[in-house]
């Protein structure tokens, strides 16, 4: 089977797990202060407000207990977007308001934020889609302008960029994930970035129990003298990062910028591969000084092919997958009947190819070669009977 996800994990990072173990302290200590800090370098931004937690979806609950949201409040996310966000949202008592997207990119416009706002909106939870950047200054700067908090999903978006500016650096919390699927992984394991210091502060004690103060084996040695005393400042949970992760992590994240090179020429070669076949559509060039991590890679469909071509696929041993199912057609969201045409199109239409670093060349002609069978073996239309 061609996966469509698959983390390289080698013996650079095999050496780094070996490491911890003969430092007998796999948990919270000097490589997770190190990894917050190479993280933070790799963005440009100060290393105190980078927080490793142990995914991207527990940084979107702390993101909604910092900004305070709850019964009351609306927030804006695109429908095609990751559950982890809507759950935090709705957890938290507030409203997710779901916004169209732009059925080729799947990114939200800015203009599609906009008419999603209501005299109730706290803020906008706004994800990039594939590695794709989007309207993301655009946003940030109507967040602004409306006195909207801005919380950037880059889950996908660990490489991606708009100019020199690195994407997740717009807004006013960014969460990122290096999950099994991800780019680089740590296995399980989520990144928060605050741009307020004070924020950054709450967000390592709602991390760690709501205490002012690790404990003494972490990478901290300024602890009270009687470290073992509590202080707790607010009611926080585990969620932490370790050393035995973020040991992991360092090793990835030196390895990053050969992963996305290789993610970027398998693109180019699909898109190659696929130019001009009947019935398949590629995406769109990634914009002018925008750089894209290339997460995902996806082809659009005629009407009513996509499920018939992904089910031969597999059958064929090659797996595809449409991320992410519209959030606004979950009943447990409470959306109601609401008309999103972008994401109904993109729902129906878009088909997410094998995309790692791990494929091979020939990997890539086989996917290409199986898709466009797969696509050319469409069934006759059956024309209704004279009446």
């Amino acid at each position: 089977m061609i996966n469509v996800f698959q983390p390289s994990l080698g013996p650079e990072e095999l050496a780094a797990v070996e490491a911890v173990f003969s430092d007998s302290w796999p948990g919270l200590g000097r490589r997770t202060t190190a990894f917050e800090a190479a993280f933070a370098d790799h963005l440009g931004v100060d290393p105190a407000r980078a927080v490793f937690v142990n995914s991207a979806t527990a940084g979107l609950f702390i993101a909604v207990e910092l900004l305070g949201l709850g019964p009351g409040d609306d927030v804006v996310m695109p429908s095609v977007s990751f559950v982890g966000a809507a759950n935090a949202v709705c957890a938290a008592g507030a409203r997710p308001v779901f916004c169209d997207v732009d059925p080729f990119t799947l990114n939200p416009t800015a203009a599609d934020v906009e008419r999603s706002l209501t005299d109730r909106t706290r803020a906008v939870i706004l994800l990039h889609y594939g590695g794709l950047p989007g309207e993301v200054a655009e946003i940030s700067r109507l967040c602004r302008e409306r006195g909207v908090r801005l919380v950037e999903d880059a889950a996908c978006a660990v490489a991606s960029r708009v100019g020199d500016r690195a994407c997740g650096t717009f807004g006013d919390i960014a969460v990122w994930s290096f999950d099994a699927m991800k780019i680089m992984s740590t296995g399980d394991g989520g990144m928060v970035l605050l741009r307020d210091g004070e924020e950054a502060e709450r967000a390592r004690r709602l991390a760690y129990h709501g205490l002012n103060h690790h404990s003494g084996m972490s990478a901290s040695r300024s602890v009270a003298r009687r470290w073992w005393e509590l202080d707790v400042a607010v009611f926080g949970r585990r969620v932490i990062g370790n050393d035995l992760t973020a040991a992991i992590g360092l090793v990835q994240l030196e390895r990053l910028p050969g992963f996305v090179e290789r993610r970027r020429s398998v693109a180019a070669a699909y898109d190659r591969l696929l130019a001009g076949v009947e019935g398949v559509e590629t995406p769109p060039p990634v914009p002018e000084n925008h750089t894209s991590s290339h997460y995902f890679h996806w082809v659009r469909l005629a009407p009513g092919e996509r499920d018939r071509v992904a089910a031969e696929l597999l059958d064929r041993g090659v797996y595809t997958t449409f991320r992410y199912a519209p959030l606004h057609r979950v009943p447990a969201y409470g959306a109601g009947p609401v008309r999103l045409p972008g994401v109904e199109e993109a729902a129906e239409r878009t088909l997410l190819l094998p995309q790692h670093q791990g494929l091979s060349d020939a990997e890539v002609e086989r996917v290409s070669e199986e898709l466009v069978s797969a696509v050319a073996r469409r069934p006759p239309h059956r024309s209704e009977p004279d009446r």
